[in-house]
């Protein structure tokens, strides 16, 4: 895996041993899988599951066990097996952002190697948009409990 934080933007690849399709099909039908439990805006309540919306103008969200819901992140773009692009509703303190003007995107790619390898492209940009702050939304997904934390349970995701 390698990445790298140029100017705001975080950005991060891994390369698989799949096609394009079952890539992309692994990172959005199974993302429930790839986002770590104890990333939690929820807590206390533990999160059942969470729950990646197929489509443009679906959510990202979690489901509580008490059947809570939190919405962290909307479908901006989603076109199968070539990128989806999510939205970043979450504050620099960490907390819903509800303010679409205030929140950052993620953009990943699944650029085909050959027939059964691809290599995953994820961007998160538009950090500045976070306002006052920002540079800690920037340090948290950098490091390895953010992006790097996902994209190693993906590619666990994809070799199962």
């Amino acid at each position: 895996m390698t990445g790298t934080t140029q100017s705001e933007a975080v950005r991060f690849d891994v390369t698989v041993e799949v096609s394009a399709e079952r890539a992309f099909r692994v990172f959005t039908e199974h993302f429930d899988q790839i986002k770590p439990r104890e990333h939690n805006l929820l807590a206390p309540e533990p999160i059942a599951e969470t729950v990646f919306e197929t489509q443009v103008g679906g959510h990202v969200y979690d489901r509580g066990e008490n059947g809570s819901i939190c919405r962290w992140a909307r479908v901006l773009a989603f076109d199968p097996p070539r990128r989806f692009v999510i939205s970043w509703d979450i504050s620099p303190t960490w907390q819903l952002e509800t303010d679409p003007s205030q929140a950052s995107e993620v953009e990943v790619t699944f650029i085909p190697e050959g027939p059964n390898r691809t290599r995953v492209e994820l961007e998160h940009r538009h950090l500045e948009r976070h306002g006052e702050g920002w540079e800690s939304v920037r340090e948290g997904v950098a490091e390895q409990g953010g992006w790097p934390l996902y994209l190693q349970r993906y590619v666990d995701a994809v070799a199962a």
